[in-house]
């Protein structure tokens, strides 16, 4: 139904941009807390979480990682629980696992002790083990010391996002690329689509990941950051039997990437990864996909040259890693040395949408910015999936904000 007011035949109220699950769970909130509130979803592939909702590792995250009072903390340790709950209710795929934490290097002791301490300030139980204790749960894994983390668990996350569509009562158009954003504070916004179709709503809500600075930009509003892509590049062990459940590296604070770590699926099958390579696409899943533009983008934004110069160290390993399956090996081997390079079959690989400031700053925790009558998603990477519930509800809150203000 259209409705009409002030003379302008609005399709929505609130037109959701992106599919993935922040946006679905945005949707499936706005219904939820104002019924009767009409969404519309615009998707530019032909369903929901083709990109870093689905081809992710699929862990629910416990939170452990995160600085003590911060939107990641917060959300992820509520959004797990949530997430159990939700795949429960509606018989979707998963289990709590929990995970092994591991240092196999002295250097890494002091870092895995303050996991211990920002897990307990986070509300997170936290069992720390010895080197003998390890073996409890992963036989074949070898380390220093460990901790285990009890909430940790797997899902099918493009099975949420699915369920979050059909449960949200909003209108969901697949193929429906944005091309141009018409935003009048005192009328709305009109989107001009692919197919040539003009949607127009009363608020905006940009949850489009890969591109949500493009679309904030579209809208007229400035990010003050861009979007930088990394491939995470994953393998499967064709000796599944080799690994119990979740095993993780000690991670390095000063990156929000977690490192190569093990992870059993809910298929049983267990997936090695990822790395953090520069991606040469926004879409870039391998080193082939190239697009002049969006990477022409990337270089002339001054962050990633301070990324560059800053970090070039880091990422000469991360690369060396990508293009050499033996240097691969030898990182997994830290974790499980009974690995051998035949046992790593190349699997499907991921972006990461990493916000980047103008002077170089990793954007490490949730970034949500409001413009007129529109809400910007800039900044939702892992664990962004395990806490989409009540990432949902927030951007939620907003948008019905921005919509009561109108």
């Amino acid at each position: 139904m259209v409705q009409v007011l002030s003379g302008i035949a609005y399709d929505c109220d609130v037109l959701v941009v992106g599919g993935g699950i922040v946006g679905l769970s945005t949707a499936y909130a706005i219904t939820r807390s104002a019924p009767g509130t009409r969404v519309v979803v615009l998707e530019k592939e032909a369903g929901p979480a083709r990109h870093q909702t689905g081809r992710n590792s699929g862990v629910i995250h416990s939170g452990i990682y995160y600085r003590p009072g911060s939107l990641k903390a917060r959300y992820a340790v509520r959004g797990a629980a949530e997430m159990v709950k939700f795949c429960a209710e509606y018989g979707i795929a998963h289990a709590v696992t929990g995970k092994l934490i591991v240092a196999t290097e002295r250097s890494e002791l002091p870092r895995l002790h303050g996991l211990v301490q920002r897990g307990r300030e986070n509300g997170i139980p936290v069992r720390e083990l010895g080197a003998a204790q390890i073996a409890e749960y992963e036989p074949e894994v070898e380390g220093l010391a460990a901790i285990h983390v009890g909430t940790t668990g797997v899902c099918d996350f493009a099975g949420v996002a699915r369920q979050l569509a059909e449960a949200s009562g909003a209108e969901i158009r697949y193929g429906a690329e944005v091309r141009r954003i018409d935003r009048r504070p005192e009328l709305g916004v009109a989107v001009l689509t692919g197919a040539g179709d003009v949607v127009r709503a009363r608020v905006l809500v940009n949850c489009a990941g890969l591109h949500c600075d493009e679309v904030a930009r579209l809208t007229g509003d400035d990010p003050e950051m861009r979007i930088v892509p990394f491939r995470g590049e994953y393998y499967t062990l064709a000796r599944p039997e080799l690994v119990r459940g979740l095993v993780y590296p000690v991670p390095d604070p000063a990156f929000p990437f977690l490192g190569v770590h093990l992870t059993r699926g809910i298929d049983g099958s267990v997936h090695i990864g990822p790395n953090a390579v520069p991606a040469l696409a926004r879409e870039g899943y391998g080193w082939g996909v190239v697009r002049p533009r969006e990477l022409g983008a990337t270089l002339a934004w001054p962050g990633s040259w301070h990324i560059a110069r800053r970090h070039w160290r880091y990422g000469a390993g991360e690369l060396r890693r990508s293009v050499s399956r033996g240097a691969f090996t030898t990182a997994v081997r830290r974790l499980l040395p009974a690995v051998m390079a035949d046992d790593l079959v190349p699997s499907a690989a991921g972006v990461r949408a990493q916000a980047v400031l103008r002077d170089g700053t990793l954007v490490d925790d949730f970034l949500i910015r409001e413009g007129a009558r529109a809400v910007h998603v800039l900044n939702a990477p892992s664990p962004a999936a395990t806490a989409s519930l009540p990432i949902g509800r927030e951007v939620a809150r907003r948008a019905l904000e921005a919509l009561r203000a109108v």
